[in-house]
């Protein structure tokens, strides 16, 4: 160990050493429990007194920051009330040293606390193509991208168009592509003017700006539950109180959004009409009817979260909810992250026309506007019919793991397993039965080489127990039957457990 020295400072040497030796700690490069280097052989590096070395240990025992042994030597003490306080050492810094790091812990706004906890309490998702086995995604193949025409389009792009492309632009967004939109959004029943639509950045910078458009700290929120945890993020970050709406087999039950509508006055219902994430479902057109009628009568807007309805099973979803708003109450989010490539991040809103210069506004002063040049190219590559010949494709291979993964959990699944029946989009949702948790049963399901999506974060407060979330679209169809019967071992084996605990208390024997 090498510590720098300066013999010129009117600093004695020991307290150099035992700066430098606390700043290492500090910084945790010297973990808690690391053994120093013996006071001779330190002596020795720095060229120093071996008793310049020992007084300097001692002032670090002295301090709590280290701790000697007799006979053993002296180690990096653990952390705690007798240790370095936090963001800096034992006592202030003297003349000439550097002052402790800053401590940001203090300074975070609520959003971003608020934000940090979301991120802590939802797993990392296990790779699919790995020894495990992951449902956890919830995202295209990326085996299935169309890349090589995707480049070729980029590239004729960039040399027709780079000049103008590549300066600041508009923040509307890349008129072609919006007129494009406008005649595709009509395949889906949404009528939209090329005005009427605001390319963002995804469909996350739209919630991003209709909650920040929208929202005040302490505004409720009506939100259906289960739903997209990235939505329940933005808002809770902006400060909304979140009343939960349940969904049934239909959608979201109208006569709790009702009761909602009429005690807490909520500023906004958020849903996902189609391709419901975590479910796969989609709400009937009776049930989107009566919801569209109550939020009008209330005059509460609605942020409809819409995937795409190329991507479906079986019949085709009915027409989007902003389809048949008369009341010029819903603000559409569309992306092109499902259908083509998530890493484009390129979305739309449609709204109402007061309300899109306001979000205009806000996409100004938060990013100026999403890259034209992207927009071009994407434009380009949907003029020419290529996004219609990956959708197609892609469909059907989506179809065919939907239905490799259904076939699997009714072959596999123990009793008192059920599940939805997706109609569209990536995911279903399991829901265990009694008595078992789907956190707990992560770990233990890692451990056989599976993967899941435990559903407590698509819950609003501490629901979804017992619901685990299982994507299909960027799990290989040949791993699909495998991963299902590990996950039904992990099943199986936890209800065992779980039979065995509860065993002794019906026989009386107490249960420690």
């Amino acid at each position: 160990m090498n510590l720098p020295l300066d013999r010129d400072k009117p600093v004695p040497l020991a307290r150099q050493i035992q700066a430098q030796l606390e700043r290492l700690i500090r910084e945790r490069l010297l973990a808690p429990g690391t053994k120093l280097p013996a006071t001779r052989e330190l002596a020795r590096t720095l060229g120093v007194n071996r008793a310049t070395v020992a007084l300097a240990y001692e002032e670090l025992c002295a301090a709590g920051v280290a701790r000697a042994h007799v006979g053993q030597g002296t180690f990096v003490a653990e952390p705690g009330p007798a240790g370095l306080r936090a963001g800096g050492g034992a006592g202030a810094p003297a003349a000439g040293e550097r002052a402790p790091a800053m401590d940001w812990s203090g300074l975070f706004s609520r959003s971003a606390q608020i934000i940090g906890a979301e991120e802590a309490r939802t797993p990392p998702p296990a790779r699919a193509d790995g020894p495990v086995i992951s449902f956890a995604g919830g995202m295209p193949d990326s085996g299935l991208f169309p890349t090589d025409a995707f480049r070729r389009v980029l590239n004729q792009v960039v040399r027709e168009e780079g000049e103008s492309l590549l300066q600041y632009y508009p923040v509307g967004g890349y008129p072609p592509l919006r007129q494009y939109l406008s005649t595709y959004l009509l395949r889906f029943g949404l009528e939209a003017r090329p005005d009427d639509i605001l390319i963002v950045n995804g469909s996350q910078q739209g919630f991003d700006l209709i909650a920040r458009t929208l929202l005040d700290p302490g505004d409720v929120v009506a939100i259906e539950e289960p739903t997209y945890p990235r939505a329940l993020q933005v808002f809770r970050s902006f400060g909304a109180q979140l009343v939960p709406v349940p969904w049934d087999a239909d959608g979201p039950r109208v006569e709790v959004l009702e009761r909602l509508l009429e005690r807490q006055a909520p500023k906004l219902f958020y849903c996902q009409p189609s391709a419901h994430n975590p479910t796969g479902l989609a709400m009937a057109p009776e049930r989107a009817r009566r919801l569209l009628a109550a939020a009008a009568r209330h005059h509460v807007p609605i942020v409809e979260d819409g995937f795409d309805g190329s991507l479906y099973y079986g019949a085709r979803p009915a027409a989007p909810l902003k389809a048949a708003d008369r009341d010029e109450l819903v603000i559409y989010i569309g992306t092109f992250s499902k259908v083509l490539f998530p890493g484009l991040r390129l979305g739309w809103l449609v709204g109402p026309r007061p309300v899109l210069e306001r979000l205009q506004a806000a996409k100004q002063l938060a990013d100026l506007h999403t890259s034209a040049l992207i927009q071009a190219a994407v434009h380009r590559f949907c003029e020419r019919k290529l996004l219609d010949r990956h959708v197609a494709r892609a469909r059907r291979e989506y179809a065919r793991r939907r239905d490799l993964l259904l076939g699997a959990l009714r072959r596999r699944m123990p009793a008192e397993t059920t599940w939805t029946e997706p109609t569209g989009g990536f995911s279903l949702l399991v829901t265990l039965p009694p008595g078992l948790d789907a956190g707990a049963l992560l770990a233990q399901a890692v451990e056989r080489g599976v993967a899941f999506t435990p559903g407590a974060p698509f819950f609003v407060d501490g629901g979804g127990a017992r619901a685990l979330r299982l994507s299909f679209s960027s799990v290989a169809a040949g791993r699909i039957e495998e991963g299902v019967r590990r996950l039904a071992e992990a099943i199986k084996a936890a209800r065992a457990r779980q039979r065995g605990r509860a065993r002794p208390a019906r026989l009386g024997v107490p249960v420690v």
